[in-house]
């Protein structure tokens, strides 16, 4: 995948993923405010559950967009397109399927 065409796809998901976590946080303030509500005891338990998924969600937000940011840095320093870990060539079909990809296939299996 050519640089440009990375940066693009890129700075769209990071938008994307700024606009969600935006969502997301606004989606747990209400979570969180419904908890709060007097209520008899057996309401308590679905609102723990809500808030434990918008925090699991904003997590993954919070990772992927890190992710996408580090890669933009990588583009910006010239490492990008190389594995953070030994320096071999990601494949372009890996870039294609996640322009994100801070690892060879193999490296990421390996853990």
């Amino acid at each position: 995948m050519n640089h440009e065409t990375a940066r693009t796809r890129l700075s769209e998901e990071k938008e994307q993923l700024r606009g969600l976590l935006g969502e997301s946080d606004q989606s747990g303030a209400a979570d969180r405010a419904g908890a709060d509500e007097q209520g008899d005891w057996t309401d308590s338990q679905p609102s723990l559950t809500d808030e434990e998924q918008d925090d699991a969600v904003a997590a993954g937000l919070r990772l992927r967009l890190a992710a996408v940011t580090r890669a933009l840095a990588r583009l910006d320093d010239g490492t990008y397109g190389a594995s953070v870990r030994s320096g071999a060539a990601i494949p372009e079909a890996r870039l294609e399927a996640d322009p994100a990809a801070e690892l060879t296939a193999d490296e990421a299996l390996e853990g």
